[in-house]
């Protein structure tokens, strides 16, 4: 009872630093609002969370890290950025959690959990935008998505394919095993 009362508490504190790292990573690249769109810093905390603390802190720090970032410095705006956002970072800490537990702990499915999650995260974060904008009266078409999710986010994908599986590699022998 005790070793799983010690586990479940240091998820809970790596979670908080995860989610203390959403809101504080965007001031870094944000002074420029082109770079910080493009290198998506929110999104690899939400990411790593995922990976080291399991699937549904992930989707609590993706949900939450949005709208405490709106709250506290009004930034993303909330509709229909910050909501869209909230849905893509959920989804992200989400699958990125479930597929590294199901996976094999081997270096390629570290990837495999990786790239799914991002997958999963920009394709629900169109469905979001697209009806976010439809309750806006404003279209959201196959050109938006693709320059939104992908084209533009080409700097943030990279550091995050380079960055994100260093990471879990690196640190996966210091965290709890299931």
């Amino acid at each position: 009872m005790m070793k799983k009362t010690k586990k479940n508490l240091s998820r809970m504190i790596l979670a908080a630093m995860f989610l203390a790292l959403a809101l504080v990573l965007p001031f870094l690249t944000g002074q420029i609002q082109q770079i910080g769109n493009a290198l998506c810093p929110m999104h690899i905390p939400v990411l790593l969370c995922g990976f080291f603390c399991g699937p549904w802190y992930g989707l609590a720090v993706g949900l939450i890290a949005p709208l405490l970032r709106f709250v506290l410095f009004g930034m993303p705006p909330l509709m229909p950025v910050g909501i869209a956002m909230c849905v893509e970072l959920a989804v992200y800490g989400l699958t990125a959690g479930l597929l590294y537990r199901l996976l094999p702990r081997k270096k390629p499915y570290v990837y495999v959990a990786l790239l799914g999650a991002m997958l999963a995260g920009r394709i629900l974060w169109g469905a979001a935008q697209y009806v976010l904008f439809g309750l806006g009266k404003t279209e959201f078409g196959w050109t938006a998505f693709l320059s939104g999710a992908f084209l533009n986010a080409i700097p943030g994908i990279l550091v995050q394919l380079v960055l994100i599986p260093i990471l879990v590699m690196v640190l996966q022998k210091y965290t709890y095993k299931e």
